[in-house]
């Protein structure tokens, strides 16, 4: 493993204080805990370790990693992508095509990441071979508990009779560690308690009454103006209330919360890490654990019951040293016993400016990667028979059948109609604003 290889193409120097203890203490195939706040780098934490122990000469799955999400299981597949190791890594999930991933899985890849439920379907069916596998990964094992994936899990652990390592990994304290997962002489490595000072954090109260809420959030949206935001609630309703408000009021905003599908969950995430918009409505699903970049604020529209919860809303900003605020959204009659008393109020009394439109603006690619589609492929395209310049095109994100991309917003009106029709790699694609 070539480290320094590795952290060029990471975009990284070094790793974390985090990840070298992670390192340093998973030797030798010891069991090992990682306690670590979200945005702290637990990823890397444990993919350097793995990336160090697998065998160019093994064949079959070497390491299977467990996430409770979709959305994490497609974030680590790119992490390791981008570390650009030779070794092949296969993503299974809900919502995904089973007969591309049994196709997938006929040449076994040494890292195979999934969610409990789709690997014990391949499992049942014998499309791979679990006895191969040495390291078993539990990402964001307290959260997969608290979802309900305790029995998948157990069966899948239970297959695997040649495991010689698990490393688990936590944004909470564990105590009770179900038997299943079979713990051995485990490590520990917790930094759990980084996340209880952000000198950088600057936490606001929004007062209100209960009947002017929606107005009153609206108002701070504008006085807030275009910068990045998370605004949380605790109901699926209430995303969608405040969604369809936004909407009518002509602020861009994309909305997350478990009852809509994975295709549209997937590309709320891929608008919001691409810069086409900056507001993002969520329940607690986007607290931790899933690849969103940094925010400016956060805006607690409804607070929630636990400290916990409200600790991984806030985890979103202020990370890695950067400034952040946190604004919380109060009527006289609620009372929170983990909120501080005395907390500086936000006024957001007055008239305020409508945030401008973001820069980007994301177009659909009806190709992909089973198209033999890659992200140069697209740029050749964009640049040659779209004229584009390089500043004109952000983020490219390419799946399985689809591709998107982050374009200058005032370009997209003549590109659609200048590309759509034409071909990538000999394949005639359709092209069109993205919703």
């Amino acid at each position: 493993m070539q480290i320094d290889l590795l952290y060029k193409n990471l975009g990284i120097k070094e790793m974390n204080a985090m990840q070298r203890s992670a390192f340093k203490m998973s030797e030798n195939q010891r069991d090992l805990i990682l306690l670590s706040p979200t945005g702290s780098g637990k990823t890397l934490a444990f993919l350097f370790p793995v990336l160090r122990d697998l065998k160019h000469e093994a064949k079959g799955v070497q390491t299977l990693i467990l996430v409770p999400a979709r959305e994490l299981a497609l974030q680590i597949e790119t992490v390791f992508k981008t570390m650009k190791s030779e070794y092949k890594v296969t993503c299974c999930y809900g919502g995904h095509n089973t007969r591309v991933e049994q196709n997938n899985l006929l040449e076994a890849p040494a890292v195979l990441i999934g969610t409990p439920g789709r690997i014990a379907y391949h499992l049942r069916n014998e499309n791979f071979d679990p006895s191969t596998i040495q390291t078993l990964v539990l990402d964001e094992f307290d959260k997969a508990l608290e979802l309900g994936f305790q029995e998948d899990m157990s069966f899948i652990v239970d297959q695997l009779s040649g495991l010689q390592q698990r490393i688990l990994t936590s944004a909470t304290e564990m105590e009770n560690i179900p038997e299943f997962v079979g713990l051995k002489e485990e490590k520990i490595v917790s930094y759990l308690k980084s996340i209880e000072v952000k000198p950088d954090l600057q936490m606001k109260l929004v007062n209100t009454i209960s009947e002017e809420k929606l107005d009153t959030l609206f108002n701070l949206i504008c006085k807030i103006g275009s910068k990045r935001m998370l605004i949380f609630c605790n109901h699926r309703d209430a995303v969608d209330r405040i969604s369809n408000l936004l909407h009518e009021k002509g602020i861009a905003r994309e909305s997350f919360h478990g009852g809509m599908e994975q295709d549209e969950r997937e590309r709320a995430l891929l608008k919001f890490r691409n810069d086409s918009v900056r507001v993002l409505i969520t329940t607690d699903l986007a607290a931790r654990g899933l690849d969103i970049p940094e925010v400016d604020s956060i805006i607690h529209y409804q607070l929630p019951a636990k400290e916990a919860a409200f600790i991984h809303r806030n985890g979103r900003t202020a990370r890695m040293n950067a400034k952040g605020f946190v604004y919380l959204i109060i009527s006289n009659e609620e009372h929170f016993p983990f909120v501080k008393e005395n907390l500086p109020v936000e006024n957001v009394g007055g008239t305020y400016k409508i945030p401008e439109r973001t820069p980007f603006q994301t177009i659909y690619i009806s190709a992909g990667k089973k198209d033999k589609v890659n992200k140069v492929d697209i740029v050749g395209f964009l640049f040659k028979k779209g004229n584009l310049e390089k500043n004109d095109v952000g983020i490219i994100e390419v799946k399985d059948t689809t591709s998107y991309v982050a374009i200058n917003r005032k370009k997209v009106p003549d590109l659609l109609k200048k590309l759509n029709g034409q071909k990538v790699k000999n394949k005639k694609v359709k092209m069109q604003i993205a919703y």
